[in-house]
């Protein structure tokens, strides 16, 4: 089941506005402390009375953890407006960590929107300028970063060893050291990372299978074929109407993303624009302005020439082009495992005849391709210097993996009960296995073969009810093709299990907070990078590539490699 998730704005103004900022040390709830000493020689309250080292224990009085978050319109119209006797503030999960831990969640505020809305950065931003810390702090790495060089946050380091589950420890190890990476700072753990799964972000090639058949076409091995086919899709009239007004290959203005996007087609000429990857000497090199990524524009602009690419897709956003594909306009696209879901589904509900089916991605030579993979851990939990119980939220990450996947699980219940799926959304802290959804497929795909799925329990079992709706015909099947497609036995998760065992993950290389010269410069030279490689693909020279290069390390990029490379040595030692 996907879930989703972005930096804030204006994050040089509010490096100031916290670094400026003194908090004074509280007491805890309870009145039960103990003075620790700080780096400046005073002293703050903690607790170590009350504690309960059982990392599942409840507390011997009831605790305070005050946070804050965003209400999404799923938990809103999916979730509290179904679930009648439940509110974000009193809820099945907000009752569990009371009964079962002692911790009573309160939120400062509630923004509505998603984490990444207006709404929500303007209040978070607010929050922290002003130095109104709640007890336990949602933050990004910048934010993070800033608030430890601040002095304003809890080292975690020796906490979470002390009261992290075994199953915890699995979960949030399973990105490998990426996500402690990110919220290490001078060798202090700084907050807990909720870890996000990258695996879920590898590319497919997802390509209308029915188009396929209908020109005698198979799937790609290698680049060529992929071009072959977005150009027989261009001048082959694969709708059959008598008409040139299709085109091969689905392309964003943004360039890149979970749909539409050009990483995956990037990648079959090892070309991995967007990330940091090692030139093979031990150095971090930015993929955006290696001589491979010229190459691969250059096809793009070949396709383009030849129509095979929506000449004004330079103006048209992921909505704008999934009508496209819902149109039936479109027939080749690069995207993530859910891309079936949408817009695939809407393709689907104009036209029952249409097929869509995820392919791995192929290389130029044939070989096997690096699967490029951007670091998905962006949310990282920071405890606010003097909270006496800086354990609690490692609690609550481990009573949130237990009973969604421990041994005591109850998944139906806490994670997706058929009446509200986005039940897990209620928790404050949502961290969950990054391989997940691959690991349901595996058990499905088991299942399935040996014939029989009445042993599936948890989340494979709540998706194998939705094949099996599909399956029968009915009507809320046809709502789910787009999971049959996911996890059926030609499902994209079948190809995230290959890539798997295969080993052919590319990770992002760069997991830290935005350095100094990214914070000024970033944004400028993303934008430059885009629209440079957007008027190269509609016809500009492409030698003007060569002059972004230049242009990208005089404006900046120079430093930040040296800066990104800092890091990476620290990373290392």
């Amino acid at each position: 089941m996907k879930r989703l998730k972005s930096r804030s704005k204006n994050l040089a103004i509010l490096y100031v506005a916290i670094t400026t900022v003194v908090l004074s040390a509280c007491s805890g709830p309870n009145g039960s402390v103990n003075e620790q000493s700080k780096s400046d020689g005073n002293t703050v309250k903690t607790d170590t009375s009350n504690a309960n080292t059982d990392p599942l224990g409840k507390y011997n009085q009831p605790i305070e953890l005050t946070t804050v978050r965003s209400l999404s319109d799923v938990v809103e119209n999916n979730v509290l407006s179904v679930l009648k006797d439940q509110t974000i503030d009193d809820n099945i999960w907000t009752r569990l960590y009371k009964d079962q831990l002692g911790i009573n969640v309160k939120y400062k505020w509630v923004a509505k929107g998603s984490e990444t809305s207006d709404q929500y950065l303007q209040k978070i931003n607010v929050m922290l300028a002003s130095g109104d810390l709640p007890d336990v702090i949602p933050v990004n790495s910048t934010q993070l970063k800033q608030l430890a060089d601040s002095d304003l946050i809890e080292d975690m380091s020796g906490v979470y060893q002390k009261y992290a589950s075994p199953l915890t420890k699995d979960v949030l190890s399973q990105e490998g050291t990426a996500p402690f990476d990110a919220v290490t700072i001078d060798g202090k753990l700084m907050a807990i990372p909720q870890v996000d799964s990258s695996i879920e972000r590898a590319m497919f090639i997802w390509i209308r299978t029915d188009w396929l058949k209908k020109l005698n076409l198979q799937p790609p091995k290698t680049m060529s074929d992929v071009l072959a086919i977005s150009k027989a899709f261009t001048e082959n009239d694969p709708d059959g109407n008598g008409k040139k007004d299709t085109f091969g290959l689905g392309v964003t203005k943004a360039l890149w993303g979970g749909a539409m996007g050009l990483e995956g087609f990037m990648a079959g000429y090892k070309a991995y624009p967007k990330m940091w990857i090692d030139d093979g000497t031990g150095k971090l090199v930015y993929g955006g302005i290696q001589p491979e990524v010229k190459k691969a524009l250059q096809q793009l602009q070949n396709m383009a020439k030849q129509g095979q690419i929506d000449p004004e897709f330079g103006t048209k956003d992921g909505g704008k082009v999934a009508e496209s594909i819902a149109s039936g306009k479109l027939g080749l696209e690069y995207g993530e495992q859910w891309n079936s879901i949408y817009p695939h589904q809407l393709n689907r509900n104009n036209d029952q005849n249409a097929q869509w089916q995820a392919f791995p991605i192929v290389s130029e030579s044939g070989d096997t391709p690096a699967v490029p993979l951007k670091f998905s851990t962006t949310k990282f939990f920071a405890v606010k210097k003097g909270y006496p119980h800086p354990e609690a939220i490692v609690k609550l990450f481990n009573m949130h993996l237990e009973k969604n996947w421990g041994k005591t699980q109850e998944f139906n219940k806490y994670y997706a009960p058929p009446e509200a799926e986005s039940v897990w959304q209620l928790s404050p802290v949502t961290p969950a296995p990054p391989k997940k959804n691959v690991e349901a497929f595996r058990a499905i795909d088991a299942a399935r073969k040996a014939k029989d799925t009445s042993t599936l329990t948890g989340e494979a079992k709540t998706i194998q009810q939705k094949l099996d709706s599909f399956y029968s015909g009915s009507k809320d099947g046809f709502a789910v093709w787009g999971w049959e497609r996911i996890y059926g036995p030609e499902g994209s998760e079948g190809v995230v299990d290959q890539y798997d065992k295969n080993k052919q993950f590319l990770l992002d290389k760069f997991v830290g907070a935005p350095t100094p010269t990214m914070v000024e410069r970033k944004a400028t030279l993303d934008k430059l990078q885009d629209e440079v490689f957007v008027k190269i693909i509609l016809g500009d020279s492409i030698d003007s590539f060569d002059k972004f290069v230049a242009d990208w390390k005089n404006l900046g990029g120079d430093k930040i490699t040296q800066e990104v490379n800092e890091w990476y040595a620290k990373t290392k030692k």
